[in-house]
């Protein structure tokens, strides 16, 4: 396995790890500027939009979220992965969890610097039927 390859595994890793702990400053600090997310029933928005919404998840919600890796693809200063995801949401009220299930596609750009910075995400999670 390629340095990039592993570097981008390892910033999936670290993101799905973010968004479990609700950790909003490791997740800004791995969004490229320009980032653009899309997720059903909402139009794009980007990252001055995703504090809000994800702060405000959080503090309702308890979040788990399982990622697995499915494809990487390098090519030059562009990566993309696709991956399998669970999540699961409890209200922090009680009741119900919520498992929702689906595919997602990341675009990394590689940063002079060398990092890799999530550029553009779309995922088609939906509620699992139980």
């Amino acid at each position: 396995m390629e340095s990039d390859e592993r570097a981008i595994r390892a910033v999936h890793t670290i993101w799905i790890d973010a968004v479990n702990a609700g950790d909003l400053v490791s997740l800004l600090s791995m969004m490229a500027d320009d980032v653009v997310f899309l997720i059903p029933g909402r139009g794009p928005f980007g990252r001055e939009e995703f504090p809000a919404g994800f702060l405000a998840a959080h503090q309702q919600s308890r979040i788990r979220c399982t990622s697995e890796l499915e494809e990487v693809v390098v090519v030059g200063e562009v990566a993309y992965t696709r991956s399998r995801d669970s999540l699961s949401v409890t209200s922090r009220t009680g009741g119900k969890t919520t498992e929702l299930a689906g595919h997602r596609i990341t675009i990394y750009r590689k940063q002079p610097d060398g990092r890799w910075l999530l550029a553009r995400d779309a995922h088609t999670l939906h509620p699992v039927e139980s």
